[in-house]
């Protein structure tokens, strides 16, 4: 376990939390008729604040390539979803709203998922598969799975919608994370040259533009709390996933290794939830009244 990339994954944790709720901040005031457009994007460019979130997620998103350019993506996965604990406390801070006990105990299980996954899998890098087969496979299923959600949440906007939203955006960051582990590596093998001539530096690009659009959409529609839990359990998943099924990442396979992964994984779900939940994550007046309004009547 590496100090420096504990470290630069927290520091990429906090930044994100930071810019998510600057983030669903503004888009709460983006007009609706951009939702699923990427004429949100163009919209929201215009909001200051909108600008420092998507400033603080960009600082995370640095952070984070050098970290999974130093560790393994299933130890960096687990610790990227303490971000809800850095957005939760500046929610917190404006909102004045005590942890009680549904933010201690989401705390607790999301903190102790963490470690017991960390500790039990004892994540090591490897080999990555050298099948594209595999490769095309796990992707196919992640972003196929994200479009059919998305198509789904297109329609029922009012209730599942944010959520389905999140959890789409976040199986396309887990991937975005895999393939910029892959384009670092190309990197350091082969400098500029590699980078820019494989596939994988472009569909970073291209998932991290689609999944921000997914996010602002989740983020005009609805509280925070009805979408950032859902992306922040889902990146994950689809990131561990990507690290063990092609990039060569090992974990320990024993029954009581597996059992405590398995338990840790489930903690961090319902942490992720409970805190995202919490009465302090902000619900606004104002995306209460545009809901209020989509409502038919």
């Amino acid at each position: 376990m590496s100090v420096l990339v504990l470290v630069l994954a927290v520091g990429a944790a906090c930044c994100l939390g930071f810019g998510f709720v600057l983030q669903q901040n503004a888009a709460a005031h983006a007009p609706l008729g951009d939702f699923l457009s990427p004429r949100l994007l163009l919209d929201l460019v215009k909001v200051p604040r909108w600008l420092g979130g998507i400033a603080f997620m960009v600082a995370g998103m640095v952070l984070g390539a050098i970290a999974l350019s130093h560790g393994e993506v299933s130890f960096v996965e687990p610790l990227l979803a303490t971000n809800l604990l850095f957005a939760l406390a500046l929610s917190r801070c404006r909102t004045r709203q005590a942890l009680g006990r549904q933010g201690w105990g989401g705390l607790l299980l999301l903190a102790g998922g963490v470690t017991a996954f960390i500790v039990a899998g004892r994540p090591e890098g490897g080999d990555a598969v050298s099948d594209p087969l595999r490769h095309w496979l796990i992707i196919g299923v992640m972003t196929g799975l994200a479009l059919l959600l998305t198509a789904y949440a297109k329609r029922s906007r009012l209730s599942a919608g944010p959520a389905l939203l999140g959890v789409a955006a976040g199986l396309l960051y887990g991937v975005q994370d895999a393939l910029t582990r892959v384009s670092g590596q190309r990197f350091s093998d082969g400098g500029w040259t590699a980078l820019v001539t494989g596939w994988q530096v472009y569909a970073v690009v291209v998932l991290g533009i689609t999944g921000l659009v997914l996010v602002q959409s989740a983020f005009e529609t609805a509280p925070l709390r009805m979408s950032l839990p859902a992306l922040t359990a889902a990146q994950p998943l689809a990131g561990i996933a990507c690290g063990v099924g092609f990039l060569g990442d090992r974990l320990r396979t024993d029954t009581g290794a597996l059992a405590w992964e398995a338990a840790g994984l489930a903690g961090i779900v319902v942490g992720v939830v409970l805190l995202g939940l919490h009465p302090a994550m902000p619900g606004g007046a104002v995306v209460r009244q545009r809901v209020r309004d989509l409502q038919p009547r």
